[in-house]
């Protein structure tokens, strides 16, 4: 009966390499390097799409509350998802050679979800040039197709995260190191969503009970 191969971080760092046309095996430092570049693929994509994406989502949608912040925040939103995106690009390059390089190896998930990143990310990138203005009709439209966009990246980015970890199979450290980076995330986001509406409230408090034309109500 034949067992299962399983591709468990023991296996995946095994020196000998199998040629699946021809039926003959080798030694040599090949796995090794097959698990090198497995390594790169996976910090590229986790740092890319599972923490730079984020974070330049979250000084988008927070930092811009403060009108202080502006146009500061502008700048680190860009500056954070272009630079996650060259990161994603590499990524994606190297998770195309390693695909080439293990013709009986598939993972059609991972790989789809990961063309589909690519894909929504150079969308979302370009549409940068063409943003309406803050005044012109169109805006509106602009900013809900944006947002949308960037929200679907950031779900499919850290899903995809956690399958190249299942695949991958690293040690168990670096499992618990981007959960604990996740949910640290998602409570500084959390936190900054009720410091935002109460900042949000106050600033309409504050308009709804300021004197018409320098008068008070009373006047």
């Amino acid at each position: 009966m034949l067992e299962k191969h399983e591709f468990a971080a023991a296996n995946l760092q095994a020196k000998g390499t199998l040629d699946l046309k021809s039926g003959q095996s080798s030694t040599g430092s090949g796995g090794n390097d097959t698990l090198k570049k497995k390594n790169i693929h996976g910090i590229l994509n986790a740092v890319s799409w599972g923490i730079l994406f984020p974070l330049g989502a979250i000084i988008a949608r927070y930092m811009r509350t403060f009108e202080s912040a502006d146009p500061a925040w502008f700048y680190l939103h860009v500056f954070c998802q272009v630079l996650a995106y060259a990161i994603g690009v590499a990524g994606w390059g190297t998770g195309l050679k390693l695909g080439s390089e293990s013709p009986g190896i598939t993972y059609s998930a991972h790989r789809n979800i990961g063309i589909a990143l690519s894909v929504l990310a150079t969308v979302q990138i370009f549409a940068l040039f063409i943003r309406p203005k803050k005044d012109h009709k169109y805006r509106f439209y602009w900013n809900i197709y944006h947002h949308s966009l960037g929200y679907a990246i950031l779900v499919l980015g850290i899903v995809n995260v956690f399958k190249g970890l299942n695949i991958l199979s690293p040690e168990h450290k670096w499992r618990t190191a981007y959960t604990v980076m996740i949910i640290t995330l998602g409570g500084i986001s959390l936190l900054l969503e009720v410091i935002t509406w109460i900042v949000v409230l106050k600033r309409r408090y504050k308009k709804s009970t300021k004197p018409y034309d320098g008068y008070s109500n009373g006047n």
